[in-house]
């Protein structure tokens, strides 16, 4: 299955499908996400949220949205109907932001899922109105993380691997921080923000541009994206796996592990910087 549909290929796959609504908001993350969702959303769909179902506690993992143990992930695809062979395709009201890290999770398991392009907007046809209701609930087993496609700070500050900062520039820039006590970036990592992975409509560029984008800062299956707590961050990891250029590597902790520890550098402004 590919790994980007559009509202002409849904609506002709609508009941092959798991469809899941990833829509969060991190001011009001459940409260706006369930009213947003229950005014419309695309027939059949589920509503997943990013604390509660696609992150684990954050005093027992790295950054503000560490990764669930792989049991947890499972209860959580098992509840809300999500098993078997079917494919899954994600989406929110965000650019795919929020779906992106539920694709990271079900690819790196080893689960079918697509995002779809333009996301809730980018969808055509009716829209359904009322609470989310779980398919049947179905028996998951838990499959671990794909390590080889997750980084730590370890890693980082070792250096000689190019890091990609997804996040805005004025973050970057240690202008502002919204989320974590530190504004900056980490030493060396290059800013590639995750929006410039759309175009104006909010769809995906087209994967000859996504591989010029990324070819840019030399990235491979050892580069390393980053975002500030983990989430983000899944959007670039998609682009570059549409782009043909392999799976690069996701510091599931972000900005909001790495200032975690006073002793690790900072750097603000335009320049990169360096670890050295």
């Amino acid at each position: 299955m590919r790994i980007l549909v559009d509202a002409v290929w849904l609506a002709d796959h609508l009941d092959e499908v798991d469809l899941v609504d990833v829509r969060w908001s991190p001011g009001d993350p459940t409260t706006a996400a369930i009213q947003s969702f229950e005014a419309g959303h695309i027939p059949g769909a589920v509503l997943l949220d990013v604390d509660r179902d696609l992150a684990g506690d954050p005093a027992v993992g790295p950054g503000r949205h560490p990764l669930p143990s792989p049991e947890a992930f499972a209860r959580t695809l098992g509840e809300a109907g999500i098993g078997g062979d079917r494919p899954v395709v994600a989406y929110d009201d965000a650019g795919d932001s929020f779906a992106a890290r539920l694709w990271w999770m079900l690819d790196g398991t080893g689960r079918a899922c697509a995002l779809l392009d333009g996301g809730l907007a980018g969808w055509t046809g009716p829209l359904e109105t009322g609470p989310s209701r779980p398919g049947v609930p179905v028996a998951v087993e838990p499959r671990p993380w794909p390590t080889g496609r997750l980084a730590d700070a370890d890693e980082v500050l070792a250096g000689g691997r190019t890091v990609l900062d997804v996040r805005a520039p004025e973050r970057y820039r240690g202008e502002v921080e919204p989320f974590d006590p530190v504004a900056g970036h980490i030493p060396g990592a290059r800013n590639a923000p995750w929006t410039a992975n759309l175009d104006a409509d909010g769809r995906f560029l087209s994967a000859d541009a996504l591989r010029a984008r990324y070819s840019a800062f030399a990235v491979d299956d050892r580069a390393i994206a980053q975002c500030g707590s983990g989430i983000t961050a899944c959007h670039s990891l998609f682009a570059m796996r549409l782009a043909g250029l392999g799976d690069a590597r996701l510091y599931d902790g972000s900005w909001s592990d790495w200032v975690r520890d006073p002793k690790r550098p900072v750097a603000t402004g335009e320049e990169p910087g360096t670890l050295g």
